[in-house]
Protein backbone atom coordinates (compact mmCIF):
# COMPACT_ATOMS: atom_id res chain seq x y z
CA UNK A 1 0.00 0.00 0.00
CA UNK A 2 1.44 3.08 -0.86
CA UNK A 3 1.72 6.24 1.83
CA UNK A 4 -0.85 9.11 2.00
CA UNK A 5 1.19 11.87 0.65
CA UNK A 6 1.87 9.66 -2.53
CA UNK A 7 -2.31 9.76 -2.75
CA UNK A 8 -3.45 13.05 -2.20
CA UNK A 9 -1.26 15.07 -4.08
CA UNK A 10 -2.84 18.71 -3.21
CA UNK A 11 -6.06 20.01 -2.15
CA UNK A 12 -8.44 21.61 -4.86
CA UNK A 13 -9.11 25.13 -3.58
CA UNK A 14 -11.83 26.58 -6.25
CA UNK A 15 -15.25 27.91 -5.92
CA UNK A 16 -17.09 25.25 -6.77
CA UNK A 17 -15.22 23.34 -4.13
CA UNK A 18 -15.62 26.28 -1.55
CA UNK A 19 -19.35 25.80 -2.21
CA UNK A 20 -19.67 22.71 -1.57
CA UNK A 21 -17.23 22.66 1.74
CA UNK A 22 -19.60 25.53 3.01
CA UNK A 23 -23.03 23.64 2.17
CA UNK A 24 -22.05 19.61 2.14
CA UNK A 25 -19.25 19.49 4.20
CA UNK A 26 -16.96 18.16 0.95
CA UNK A 27 -13.91 18.46 0.20
CA UNK A 28 -11.72 18.41 -2.90
CA UNK A 29 -8.41 16.78 -3.71
CA UNK A 30 -6.33 15.84 -6.90
CA UNK A 31 -4.70 12.45 -6.40
CA UNK A 32 -2.81 9.71 -7.54
CA UNK A 33 -4.42 8.14 -11.17
CA UNK A 34 -4.02 4.72 -9.42
CA UNK A 35 -5.58 5.60 -6.53
CA UNK A 36 -9.01 3.91 -5.43
CA UNK A 37 -11.64 5.25 -3.37
CA UNK A 38 -10.63 3.03 -0.33
CA UNK A 39 -6.87 3.90 -0.91
CA UNK A 40 -8.31 7.83 -0.71
CA UNK A 41 -10.22 7.47 2.41
CA UNK A 42 -7.37 5.28 4.34
CA UNK A 43 -4.63 8.55 3.24
CA UNK A 44 -7.64 11.58 4.31
CA UNK A 45 -8.17 10.30 7.65
CA UNK A 46 -4.75 9.42 8.49
CA UNK A 47 -3.28 12.66 7.31
CA UNK A 48 -5.84 15.32 8.58
CA UNK A 49 -7.48 12.79 11.78
CA UNK A 50 -11.35 12.81 10.31
CA UNK A 51 -14.08 10.66 9.61
CA UNK A 52 -14.86 10.12 5.83
CA UNK A 53 -18.51 8.77 5.12
CA UNK A 54 -17.79 8.35 1.63
CA UNK A 55 -15.47 9.38 -1.83
CA UNK A 56 -16.41 10.06 -5.36
CA UNK A 57 -13.67 10.48 -7.96
CA UNK A 58 -13.69 11.38 -11.45
CA UNK A 59 -10.89 11.48 -13.73
CA UNK A 60 -10.32 14.90 -15.46
CA UNK A 61 -8.75 15.03 -19.04
CA UNK A 62 -6.08 17.04 -19.74
CA UNK A 63 -6.49 19.76 -22.19
CA UNK A 64 -5.08 20.84 -25.98
CA UNK A 65 -2.32 23.27 -25.35
CA UNK A 66 -0.30 24.62 -28.57
CA UNK A 67 2.83 27.27 -28.98
CA UNK A 68 3.00 28.40 -32.16
CA UNK A 69 2.66 25.26 -34.41
CA UNK A 70 3.56 22.77 -31.86
CA UNK A 71 0.82 21.31 -29.92
CA UNK A 72 0.94 19.39 -26.59
CA UNK A 73 -1.45 18.57 -23.82
CA UNK A 74 -1.21 19.10 -20.32
CA UNK A 75 -1.34 15.07 -18.43
CA UNK A 76 -4.83 14.20 -17.23
CA UNK A 77 -5.46 13.84 -14.02
CA UNK A 78 -7.52 12.31 -10.93
CA UNK A 79 -10.12 14.35 -8.75
CA UNK A 80 -11.67 12.74 -5.80
CA UNK A 81 -14.46 14.51 -3.45
CA UNK A 82 -14.63 13.40 0.43
CA UNK A 83 -17.94 13.78 2.42
CA UNK A 84 -17.05 14.06 6.19
CA UNK A 85 -18.75 13.14 8.88
CA UNK A 86 -21.29 15.65 10.25
CA UNK A 87 -19.45 18.58 12.57
CA UNK A 88 -15.88 17.59 10.92
CA UNK A 89 -13.92 20.05 9.06
CA UNK A 90 -10.37 20.16 7.59
CA UNK A 91 -8.45 23.25 8.90
CA UNK A 92 -6.18 23.06 6.30
CA UNK A 93 -9.04 24.69 4.28
CA UNK A 94 -10.48 27.09 6.51
CA UNK A 95 -7.51 29.64 6.31
CA UNK A 96 -7.85 29.65 2.95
Amino acid sequence: MREAYQIIRRPLVTEKGTDLRDHTNQYLFEVARGANKIEIKHAVESLFHVTVLHVRTLSVKGKKKRLGRFVGRTPDWKKAVATLKEGETIEFFEGA
